[in-house]
């Protein structure tokens, strides 16, 4: 069982998954509180708490223990309160004043009437308001130690649930990144050697048109290779690659839920392989590439599982 010191630990697995489930109960002074948690992928944090109508009261403290412990998702509470004889208490209030009214006023009709036999319990118990079954239930905060345990004890299973599929996730992601980390090696391997192999395509076709080949210091050949050059410059967008895998390593450092900045990772590795795409003109690169967009969609569909 947790309380709430253990909710509110510092301590964060570095990813926890969005679904789980969790169920507790805590019986108190003849009644017994059951509370079943279940969570699944939201992008922000959605909490519908059902309780009995006569606990409604109880809904913001509800909210506010699993709000302490949950950060992204859908947690749907649904709390139920019983007689620990599994039985609803029956409770009846006898409204003595109105038995005798309505005993003497029957009495009276039967003389003036002139009918036999007296006036019985069982007539009078019947009348209407003398017998009323008792609408009071005690007051839901007194209720609310019993529900707030089993709460507890419930978000406690759930948590270890998201934590136990969140280190599947871990390892999933670290390992698509790692792939990413050996395809942007062998890019960079690759991007140097591009400027001099246009070059020699250059005058390639140069020769080949029957043009004679130009110096190797000729302006317009320079000035050729030079925007060639600049417009298949990758050299940015590989160093905020490496960057951004740095950053996912911070996040499995991390003691703070981390799915919203996985997302992020994943639009903005995404938008840099895509230049990079855009730029290559090498079949090498483009390869690459593709394998890249690959590992990366799958991380996209990883990290929106992640809290």
């Amino acid at each position: 069982m947790i309380g709430l010191a253990a909710v509110d630990s510092p301590y964060w697995p570095a990813m926890r998954s969005m679904t789980g489930y969790g169920r507790g109960e805590c019986a108190r002074e003849g009644y017994k509180a059951t509370v079943e948690l279940s969570s699944v992928n939201r992008k922000q944090s959605e909490i519908q708490v059902n309780l009995p109508r006569e606990l409604e009261v109880l809904e913001a403290q509800a909210r506010d223990v699993l709000n302490r412990a949950i950060s992204r998702g859908k947690v749907t509470a649904r709390i139920v309160l019983h007689h620990a004889t599994g039985e609803a208490p029956a409770r009846v209030s006898l409204n003595a004043r109105l038995a005798r009214a309505y005993a003497r006023e029957l009495a009276r009709l039967a003389r003036d009437l002139k009918l036999p036999g007296p006036v019985t319990l069982d007539l009078v118990a019947r009348a209407p308001g003398v017998l009323q079954a008792d609408a009071d239930f005690p007051d839901a905060e007194d209720f609310w130690p019993a529900v707030k345990t089993a709460l507890e004890a419930a978000l406690a299973m759930l948590l270890r649930t998201r934590e136990r599929e969140g280190r599947h996730l871990e390892r999933d992601l670290a390992g698509r990144v790692r792939a990413m980390r050996k395809a942007v090696a062998r890019v960079q391997k690759r991007a140097p050697e591009v400027q001099e192999r246009y070059r020699q395509q250059l005058l390639e076709r140069i020769r080949n048109a029957g043009l004679a080949a130009p110096a190797p210091d000729d302006e317009r050949l320079l000035k050729e290779i030079v925007y060639f050059a600049d417009r298949s410059d990758i050299s940015e967008e590989l160093t905020r690659l490496q960057s951004h895998f740095q950053q996912f390593d911070d996040c499995l450092k991390s003691s703070e839920p981390v799915g919203r900045m996985l997302d992020f990772l994943a639009q903005e590795m995404n938008r840099e392989i895509n230049t990079i795409g855009s730029k290559a003109s090498d079949a090498a690169i483009s390869r690459e590439v593709v394998a890249l967009k690959a590992e990366v969609e799958k991380f996209r569909e990883q990290a929106m599982n992640v809290e």
